[in-house]
């Protein structure tokens, strides 16, 4: 189970609303529609949670290229909606990087489609399983990079809204 809201910062506050994630296929998609949440180019924040096992802020600040910070890329490498936010660049691999197994190193010794049985399991060695991106995204809105590194996913994205003083208007998307 998912749940993923905007918080686009106005001059009147914090606005909340949620967001259906069915149409976004890539970081670029994701971005431009936390851009159309602030007309104004005020900041926005996309938080996105999966069943107490990870969070993902991703935060917009008009055309400037989105800042992203996932709690356990390992975690979200599972999952539809971390996969977009798990980039290259935020995995410290080079762009374009093929993840999968060299076709040159397999063994063909016999098992299904030439996969080793740990195929799954070395995919997963490649992502840590660890806080990876950019951990002072909210360091300037009142959440340290201690702070945000130490939340636990079950309740982080109301801790970053109280932080926030957005509890309510989160609250009420949610």
């Amino acid at each position: 189970m998912y749940f993923a809201a905007l918080l686009a910062r106005t001059e009147d506050g914090w606005e909340a609303s949620d967001t259906e994630l069915d149409d976004v296929e890539t970081l670029s998609d994701l971005a431009d529609l936390a851009r159309e949440a602030s007309p104004d180019d005020d900041t926005v924040l996309v938080l996105i949670e999966q069943e107490d096992a990870w969070f993902g802020v991703v935060r917009v600040d008009g055309e400037e290229d989105p800042r992203i910070y996932v709690s356990d890329a390992a975690a979200a490498r599972r999952s539809a909606y971390g996969e977009l936010m798990l980039t290259d660049e935020l995995l410290g691999r080079e762009p374009g990087a093929d993840d999968g197994p060299d076709l040159d190193a397999l063994n063909l010794d016999g098992t299904e489609d030439g996969e080793s049985e740990d195929a799954e399991d070395d995919a997963d060695d490649a992502v840590p399983h660890s806080p990876v991106g950019d951990s002072a995204i909210l360091d300037d809105l009142g959440i340290s990079e201690k702070e945000l590194r130490a939340l636990d996913a079950e309740d982080a994205l109301s801790a970053i809204a109280e932080a926030l003083g957005a509890s309510e208007v989160l609250e009420t998307v949610r």
